[in-house]
């Protein structure tokens, strides 16, 4: 699991640090897939911008290969700026967005953004198919940032929505393959990241399954019609 550096935070799925007086450890027969799913990928009930609901893990990341930014409507400054670059993104990857590759992104703001602002916003940056919009219950959504390693130990820091670095993850469940990309880089490389990190052959396995292994169940358009088709953080 790859991990680019996120500002004021350990990284991709980091967690906030236990003394060591009060570690307990209780080890369970459980595989690392459910493990990271149980510590990093909460199925908390969330609203798309067409007003269904869904949960975050069984309906939209389990079985796929997904690229999840943070924003928030009313954002003035870097949230455009990512969004506009995965846009360009969604283009370069022709047509695999809502087919075989899934678009998140989740608002900051979920006191404010109801899903008609978050279906405007994605109007009005032109999102294709296959890219949707997030709101939920502010404590949902504070505990599904914070397991994808979105925030700062800080806590005022942490609070304020604007002061959050411009990454998205990419990821791809079934296998357990995690990273991070900087959402203010060229679109050709954000492209490039994530054609790499979800198609490059591997050398080895996960739970003695390789990539192309058909026993790897990978979620596709045709797997999920008639469903719900389909971090960032930024810092001023």
């Amino acid at each position: 699991m790859g991990a680019t550096g996120l500002a004021g935070t350990t990284g991709l799925f980091a967690q906030e640090a236990t003394p060591a007086s009060k570690h307990n450890y209780n080890f369970k027969n459980i595989s690392p897939r459910e493990l990271i799913q149980q510590r990093h990928l909460p199925n908390v009930e969330l609203i798309t911008q067409d007003n269904q609901k869904v949960h975050f893990y069984t309906d939209l990341v389990k079985d796929r290969r997904v690229v999840i930014q943070f924003m928030f409507a009313r954002c003035k400054d870097i949230c455009p700026v990512i969004t506009h670059h995965l846009v360009e993104v969604q283009r370069l990857l022709k047509g695999r967005v809502g087919s075989d590759i899934f678009f998140y992104s989740i608002t900051l703001s979920p006191e404010e953004d109801s899903p008609r602002d978050l279906k405007a916003f994605a109007k009005k940056h032109g999102t294709g198919p296959g890219w949707t919009f997030l709101t939920g219950k502010p404590d949902d959504i504070f505990l599904l940032r914070k397991s994808l390693g979105f925030f700062y130990n800080d806590p005022k820091e942490d609070a304020d929505r604007n002061n959050h670095s411009g990454m998205v993850v990419v990821g791809t469940e079934p296998l357990m393959r995690w990273t991070m990309c900087q959402g203010g880089a060229k679109p050709e490389w954000i492209a490039t990241v994530i054609q790499t990190e979800m198609d490059a052959p591997f050398q080895g396995a996960v739970d003695g399954m390789r990539q192309a292994d058909p026993a790897v169940h990978m979620q596709s358009k045709q797997a999920v019609d008639g469903g719900v088709p389909a971090v960032h953080v930024h810092k001023q």
